[in-house]
């Protein structure tokens, strides 16, 4: 019964960012609205941690399944990525260093901000 509860909390969060998105007069992936969700829920104590612990760990073990059936179509458009591979290749470039350098100041800012509140405390 707890992993029927804990599928059935996750899925919920999924539809209610869905019917977020379709609510919304502009275009926002409904997964991000469903993460942001979550987030909220878990910030605000309406769930627990242990609500969906199990299986949130549990997907994302299992997350590199999900990309199978991305991976198999692109097969499927090897015409149109033979004519963009050049500008996919320097958008992969551009986006990953952006990552890095936007993961790298996060957690330079967190480690900050939790050495402050240490040394309030």
């Amino acid at each position: 019964m707890k992993i029927i509860r804990q599928i059935g909390i996750i899925f919920a969060v999924c539809w209610l960012g869905v019917l977020v998105e379709k609510i919304l007069p502009f275009a926002f992936p409904a997964g991000i609205i469903g993460m942001i969700l979550l987030f909220l829920c878990l910030l605000t104590g309406i769930l627990k941690i242990e609500h969906i612990q199990e299986k949130a760990d549990f997907l994302l073990e299992n997350m590199a399944f999900f990309f199978v059936p991305a991976g198999v179509s692109i097969i499927d458009y090897t015409d149109v990525l033979k004519d963009a591979w050049i500008k996919i290749v320097v958008i992969c470039i551009i986006s990953t260093v952006a990552t890095f350098l936007v993961t790298a100041w996060s957690v330079r800012l967190t480690v900050r901000w939790m050495e402050r509140r240490k040394n309030n405390e």
